[in-house]
């Protein structure tokens, strides 16, 4: 029996796909409690955040087949909080932001968070962007492998509501 391809698509999200959105972040809060970690434990991100990403078409979401497994926010501002790093970023150049990654909880461990940020990429060249910055927690293990795999470049630390995070920069060739 022949299988079809699997078809990724990563799409800005619209209103419509707030309530999935919503889900997959709760997931993901959820799971980072249950690993011991105090990242997204003080009511961060919320609804509220989620809506300001669509709305801001920051938003977006990771579509297999049309079904959508994971989010995150792709941001095309600088980040005030990385304007003051303990560290040095690699570069002056425009950077694209890549925050509140989350993939919902069938789809776990199918490399999808690690699609998210190849897709990034393409996002970001095709933007003609060459830089991308991300945060994570010291303690979210699965976040610094990806990066780790993917090449990001850890740059020292930023701040964010009044949390050390670690922050990873990867310029694109």
């Amino acid at each position: 029996m022949h299988q079809s391809p699997i078809q990724f698509k990563l799409r800005i999200a619209h209103t419509d796909d707030q309530e999935i959105i919503w889900k997959i972040i709760q997931g993901a809060i959820l799971r980072r409690k249950k690993d011991g970690s105090t990242q997204w434990q003080d009511g961060y991100p919320n609804p509220e955040t989620i809506l300001n990403d669509i709305n801001n078409k920051n938003g977006y979401v990771l579509e297999i087949n049309s079904e959508i497994v994971a989010y995150t926010a792709i941001i095309f501002e600088p980040e005030p909080a990385y304007n003051e790093i303990i560290g040095s970023w690699l570069s002056d150049q425009n950077y694209v932001v890549v925050h509140r990654v989350a993939v919902h909880e069938n789809w776990l461990g199918k490399g999808l968070a690690t699609k998210i940020f190849e897709l990034t990429e393409e996002v970001a060249l095709l933007n003609k962007v060459y830089d991308i910055r991300v945060d994570t927690n010291f303690d979210n293990a699965p976040m610094l492998k990806i990066l780790d795999k993917l090449g990001y470049t850890y740059c020292g630390e930023v701040f964010f509501r009044g949390s050390a995070r670690k922050a990873f920069e990867k310029i694109l060739q």
